[in-house]
């Protein structure tokens, strides 16, 4: 096996969720960040239509975010069904984190390309940022709560109705251990060789 595969496979295995409220608080470098939000750009793409968008969120516009999140929550909610405590975790999810990347499948112009693969596109441009992140000693959090999936997001974010946002990741450093990996299904039933 190449040296290369080995440090690839230990990165890959890895990998972990850490939640924000777990990190803490301290800043990512900018030029690091980039660097590591730079890796989407390597991500395969059918016609060259790279559309995999990020918007990123750092400091008080990460906090801004929040704030405007849970106000869009509160106002999209029927009144019986608001929840305070969905409410506060939206507002306060970025507390910890150094920042938020609001990631989306701006989908292309060529009617050839089908959807699912400009978001599978999109999906590999975000599994690039989180090995990166793993690699760089980077915590991350995948989300797809709040309103992810929420038309209000979408336009917010100035967003067409065909584009699709394909959550919020939440990036920062933990001083907590990371959990052991654990997969339910067996590999060998996940592939099969003919």
């Amino acid at each position: 096996m190449s040296p290369n595969f080995e440090i690839l496979k230990t990165i890959v295995e890895s990998r972990r969720t850490q939640k924000p409220e777990a990190m803490n608080g301290k800043v990512i470098p900018r030029e690091l960040f980039d660097q590591v939000i730079g890796l989407a750009d390597w991500a395969p793409t059918h016609g060259r239509t790279e559309p995999w968008r990020f918007f990123v969120y750092a400091g008080d516009s990460l906090k801004d975010f929040c704030a405007i999140h849970a106000e869009m929550y509160k106002a999209s909610t029927p009144e019986d069904s608001f929840n305070p405590a969905t409410y506060d975790n939206i507002l306060h999810k970025g507390d910890r984190a150094s920042h938020l990347v609001i990631a989306a499948m701006k989908r292309g112009t060529n009617p050839k390309i089908p959807a699912i693969e400009e978001i599978s596109s999109a999906a590999a441009s975000i599994q690039n940022i989180l090995l990166g992140a793993e690699a760089s000693g980077i915590s991350a959090m995948w989300n797809t709560g709040g309103m992810a999936h929420k038309t209000q997001l979408k336009a917010y974010l100035h967003l067409e109705e065909e584009d699709h946002i394909l959550g919020l990741i939440y990036f920062g450093y933990t001083d907590e251990p990371a959990r052991e990996g654990k997969r339910t299904i067996p590999l060998s039933e996940k592939i099969r060789h003919f």
